[in-house]
């Protein structure tokens, strides 16, 4: 049995074991009583990992290694091109820092158990603000800088913080964005009010200061006295991570301390292939999941070198950038979304930008975020001769669920799918009536219960959601809301959310499908497919695409030419007739592409404009381009 097999197995053979092992790789202030403390209720099925345990994340993140002789090794790397600033923090530098914000929070009122949010932007001190509130013990609530203030809102009425943490500025190129006059109006807006913040100013523009609420972010600090670590149960909060709900209401997704920190330092090696000494560099933002496992917690529990870095894949100053990035820090591993790479390819066809740079030291190339399309993943291989490595997860569960486990066994690669699962996954796809799927054939994803550690222990506040959301529909299994199937050699394609299967005329098909033919088009640098209502089938496909620089072609010939493709390597039933080339597609700022938000003004529906959206303008175009394929 291969190295990947055998460590699958006996992770869902014998969970508690395997679990056991990779807990004692880290920190205890007491030991578990039990690994997995499961059980059932009547309204559902209930389990918590290392129960009866006590320990401190940012414990495990940074004294340890402080303790074990790493205290000089880079911990953090802050790279801002939009600044032109670049810090290196060791670990013994980052440890002060964070011991010295934690007594500050302490100072203003912040207690174990206590919400704090953090509105800010990618600088140090984000991460700094995370770490102190796991370094008492409070529960930390991360939205990405510059999110609307009726948005921030929300998510304070559903955190009720004591105190907000945020600047008075972040940075885009070419402007300046004000954060305290979006935090100023959402304070207003909230139910819940918060008395305290702290203001980080940023050079770039000072924020007016509320007296009697508002504390300088150095004057708290000057004042304070460092905090030592609190031991914390296992089963304890470390954060709330709130994802855009389709009520409109945000679902705040909870993540314990315990299984968080074993799963994480489990999953640098496993998946990422990274260990201590190693440095990684994952291009997201504290404001999602992948800064919060892959930026702060992941490389830190696992004693790596982490890269923060405030800028763009093009345009800072150029589709070079990151590859600057990998050759100056001498990157081993690095992860980002995969309409980052389209970004690149668009702007840099031909790799040009790539050759003035030694990766010498870099290996391998992860991307996650939404599914890569196959030609996104051949072309950043060919560019790059490294790996190219898909892997699925969510917010929901916190780290790679479906992966080519790097660390454990390098398995063939096979681009547009993300892999085998991940050890302590137990990844299935159901049919409609829960039955497991044919090979081959489109289901449900879903992952038989108990989830392994690291993965949301319910819903903030919202227990009842978190029930009707993923653990209804197929009772005993964790519905993950993605259609995909599985292959011969058991390698999972997960094509697109459930939402995105259309029917044409009674054939349900993937979109995921249809978009990797667009995609393969040489002149094509990024597209997406939607449904949209057909009164005669049902539903009928629109493709949008966006071009590479340069191309020569009319828009009608290149139509004309993706609609063949179509024909050919999916068939006449795909019924894909109407493509509109577009400038660029709606995103979220985490490099999500809007699709239901697009099926609604193809139907003419009536939509509430997305918290997350990266640039409302877009969609004025999108439905200037829709109205003419109507």
């Amino acid at each position: 049995m291969s190295a990947y097999a055998e460590t699958y197995r006996r992770s869902i053979a014998d969970p508690e074991a395997f679990w056991a092992e990779q807990a004692a790789t880290l920190r205890w202030s007491k030991k578990w009583q039990r690994v997995l403390d499961a059980g059932s209720s009547p309204s559902r099925p209930t389990w918590h990992w290392f129960a009866g345990g006590e320990l401190n994340t940012c414990d495990n993140a940074l004294d340890r290694w402080i303790d074990e002789g790493r205290g000089e090794q880079a911990a953090l790397i802050y790279d801002s091109p939009l600044t032109g600033t670049q810090t290196t923090f060791s670990y013994r530098q980052l440890r002060d820092r964070v011991a010295r914000f934690a007594g500050a929070l302490r100072a203003n009122g912040v207690d174990t158990g206590d919400r704090v949010v953090i509105y800010m932007p990618m600088v140090p001190e984000a991460a700094i603000a995370m770490l102190a509130c796991a370094r008492i013990g409070a529960v930390h609530s991360v939205v990405f800088g510059g999110f609307a203030a009726p948005e921030l809102a929300k998510r304070i009425d559903a955190a009720e913080p004591v105190l907000i943490v945020s600047a008075s500025c972040g940075i885009e190129p070419g402007r300046i964005v004000e954060y305290k006059p979006l935090l100023d109006q959402a304070i207003e807006l909230a139910t819940h009010k918060v008395r305290r913040t702290i203001i980080l100013q940023r050079p770039q523009s000072l924020a007016a200061m509320t007296a009697g609420r508002d504390v300088d972010w150095q004057d708290a600090v000057a004042a304070a006295q460092p905090a030592a670590c609190v031991p914390v149960a296992a089963t304890d909060p470390l954060y709330v991570l709130y994802t855009s709900g389709t009520t409109g209401k945000p679902k705040g997704v909870v993540r314990d301390n315990g299984g968080h920190a074993v799963a994480m330092r489990y999953s640098m090696g496993a998946v990422y292939d990274c260990g201590t000494g190693d440095v990684f560099w994952a291009a997201s933002d504290v404001g999602w999941v992948v800064g919060h496992s892959y930026i702060v917690y992941g490389p830190l529990l696992a004693g790596c070198t982490t890269i923060l870095y405030e800028g763009k894949p093009v345009g800072t100053p150029d589709a070079g950038a990151f590859w600057r990035v990998i050759s100056q820090h001498k990157v081993k591993s690095f992860f980002t979304a995969p309409t980052a790479f389209r970004a690149i390819k668009k702007e840099d066809p031909r790799g040009e930008l790539l050759k003035q740079y030694d990766l010498s030291q870099f290996r391998t190339l992860y991307l996650a975020g939404e599914r890569c399309d196959p030609d996104t993943i051949d072309w950043a291989a060919a560019q790059l001769q490294r790996p190219v490595i898909d892997n699925w997860w969510q917010t929901e569960l916190g780290w790679p669920a479906i992966a080519n486990p790097r660390g454990i066994e390098a398995l063939p690669v096979k681009a547009g799918s993300a892999s085998v699962p991940v050890p302590g996954f137990d990844v299935q796809v159901l049919d409609a009536d829960g039955q497991v799927a044919a090979k081959g054939e489109i289901g449900n994803v879903a992952i038989k219960l108990p989830l392994p550690p690291g993965t949301l222990t319910t819903m903030w506040n919202n227990e009842q959601g978190y029930i009707d959301n993923y653990l209804t529909r197929y009772p005993g299994y964790y519905l993950a809301g993605d259609a995909g199937y599985v292959d011969d050699d058991g390698y999972f394609w997960v094509m697109s959310r459930i939402d995105d299967i259309i029917n044409v005329a009674g054939h349900r098909l993937s979109t995921g499908a249809m978009e990797e033919v667009l995609a393969s088009h040489p002149d094509v640098a990024e597209c997406a497919v939607i449904g949209a209502a057909d009164a005669l089938k049902g539903q009928v496909p629109i493709g949008l695409v966006v071009l590479k620089t340069g191309v020569g072609k009319s828009h009608e010939q290149i139509a004309g030419e993706l609609v063949a493709r179509m024909r050919e390597q999916i068939g006449a039933v795909a019924a894909l007739k109407q493509i509109a080339v577009v400038a660029r597609l709606p995103k979220t700022r985490s490099g999500k592409v809007l699709r239901a938000t697009m099926r609604a003004i193809a139907d003419g529906k009536d939509y509430a404009m997305p918290a997350t959206i990266d640039d409302p303008q877009v969609l004025v175009e999108i439905g200037a381009a829709l109205r003419t394929k109507r």
